[in-house]
């Protein structure tokens, strides 16, 4: 029996049951394979879920506000792919009155669309022989035919390509990359892959030759850059807060946060009090000022880790806040979409 004959029959007999797969429309697939981007699948079935529920259409998504995207996607991480989900939507039910591109090479067009994404939906709605290329994708075919050429280099990148496209069901893909890619998540995963009772170990080249545990082989990442963040959080007369919002083109772009000051390494309240964005805040006014709690908060990203502390600034008055900030309620606190990091973090404050 052939690759992908094994691999399709594997699949109708082992796939999980999962709510995108029993449809073919192309806004549930596009919305499910945006959220499971670097997310796995236990994470984003509940964001899926509510997504569905909250915007039932891609007109839904569409006419929604930025920021009730981004705090129905707040806990997901990686946050500019909320924001090109609601671009994205915008441009289909605006531009293409609701119509999804019907082909790899026009699904690529979407903001926010790469290759793999593309070429699931075009496989799947529409039936078009495009093979998808994912971290599980890279696992089973480096692992079979024992490549170890990096998976995040140029030219591997073109070599997995090309070798997905010859081992593609012509006649079925939708069933063949559904199945490539969960049995790279159920039975060739990354540690402990259930080699004896594989369907491909017959074939599978890197168990003859012993190097199942070192495939795939991946470039090493860039140098991590350690941040340190000291939130203050405005206690003002029992009931107000300051918050704002971050407009850069760094992390959590349009994500609410307290006032923040960063520093290039840890600081202590003195720190704090003489930082000149404190000062300008507090503009001469009497305040109090503690520690919420000595050890730091370690939020690792991609590319950065932060360290992060929290500073309870007790006042009768507003500080003098700048444009970016406003004095809010804190009964209201919850409305605004935020990073992880200050969820959990309100969640234990307030």
């Amino acid at each position: 029996m052939i690759f992908h004959k094994k691999l399709i029959s594997w699949y109708l007999q082992n796939k999980r049951s999962m709510p995108w797969r029993e449809t073919v429309d192309p806004y549930r697939i596009w919305l499910s394979e945006i959220i499971l981007q670097q997310t796995r699948v236990a994470q984003g079935l509940p964001y899926y879920l509510s997504f569905v529920e909250a915007y039932p259409t891609v007109f839904d998504l569409a006419n929604a506000q930025q920021e009730e995207v981004l705090k129905l996607w707040q806990g997901l991480g990686y946050y500019s792919r909320a924001r090109n989900l609601h671009e994205t939507a915008q441009f289909v039910a605006n531009e293409l009155q609701g119509v999804f591109p019907s082909s790899y090479k026009e699904l690529l067009k979407l903001k926010g669309v790469g290759d793999y994404t593309a070429s699931a939906i075009a496989s799947i709605c529409y039936g078009e022989v495009v093979p998808v290329v994912d971290g599980n994708v890279y696992r089973v075919l480096s692992r079979y035919f024992n490549i170890d050429t990096p998976i995040n280099s140029t030219k591997g990148i073109k070599k997995f390509k090309e070798l997905a496209s010859t081992l593609i069901d012509t006649k079925n893909p939708a069933n063949y990359n559904q199945a490539i890619m969960e049995f790279g998540a159920l039975q060739c995963k990354p540690q402990s892959p259930y080699c004896i009772i594989c369907p491909l170990n017959e074939g599978c080249e890197a168990l003859k030759n012993g190097t199942v545990t070192s495939l795939p082989v991946k470039l090493k990442k860039v140098k991590v850059k350690n941040r340190y963040f000291n939130y203050l959080i405005f206690n003002i007369d029992g009931n107000k807060t300051v918050i704002q919002q971050r407009t850069g083109k760094g992390i959590w772009q349009n994500l609410y946060e307290f006032p923040v000051i960063e520093s290039s390494a840890k600081i202590d309240i003195d720190g704090i009090t003489g930082d000149q964005g404190f000062m300008d805040l507090m503009n001469g006014m009497d305040y109090e000022i503690s520690l919420y709690q000595e050890e730091y908060v370690i939020h690792k990203l991609s590319h950065q880790h932060l360290y992060t502390r929290f500073y309870i600034v007790e006042i009768q008055k507003n500080p003098l806040i700048s444009e970016e900030q406003k004095v809010i309620h804190v009964s209201t606190i919850a409305q605004y979409p935020v990073p992880i990091l200050l969820g959990k973090f309100i969640d234990r404050f307030y």
